[in-house]
């Protein structure tokens, strides 16, 4: 049984196996970015605060980035999709960012719930073949490669460090504040 907090957030299962428990977590902190996000038009979701550049449309865009990246090339190699491959990254590394003010409220909802999707799928395929201590088809330059297992924990902490940014910008939008 799932039991959901006030903003609608999935708990992690308190007694749950090893992937049922970062998977939980992953889909806490997915449902945070979106209780951060919910409701807000345009001008909002191009919000910035103090010094920074960041926006919550453009931390939309960007967890659509890193859900894709992580989870379809560097596990498996495979190509990213639009609109990732046609965007030249040596001119604009952080274009995720940057060009999420072009973007309808809708439009980042949606890119990024097909993303997380996508890596539902991927996640769901690797289980099956390997498991949490599946290696991913991305190799560094030790050689190494990551696990699925390292994947899901690093997706857990990029999640949470984006939203604690997204925590600020939302309170200085309309003060809405919360875990």
């Amino acid at each position: 049984m799932t039991f959901t907090d006030a903003q609608g957030r999935p708990e992690p299962p308190a007694d749950g196996d090893e992937a049922a428990t970062l998977l939980g977590f992953l889909d806490f902190q997915r449902a945070t970015l979106a209780w951060k996000t919910r409701g807000l038009d345009g001008e909002a979701l191009d919000t910035t605060v103090a010094a920074s550049t960041m926006t919550l449309g453009g931390l939309l865009k960007h967890m659509a980035y890193v859900e894709t990246s992580w989870f379809s090339r560097s596990l498996y190699g495979r190509p990213m999709g639009e609109p990732w491959d046609s965007v030249d990254w040596n001119a604009d590394r952080d274009w995720e960012w940057h060009s999420a003010a072009d973007d309808t409220p809708e439009a980042l909802h949606a890119l990024w719930q097909r993303s997380i999707q996508g890596a539902r799928d991927s996640v769901a395929e690797a289980l099956a073949d390997g498991g949490l201590g599946r290696s991913a088809h991305l190799v560094w330059p030790n050689g190494r490669s990551p696990s699925l297992r390292w994947i899901l924990c690093h997706m857990i902490e990029e999640y949470a460090r984006h939203n604690g940014h997204a925590d600020l910008i939302r309170e200085a939008i309309d003060g809405e504040t919360g875990e």
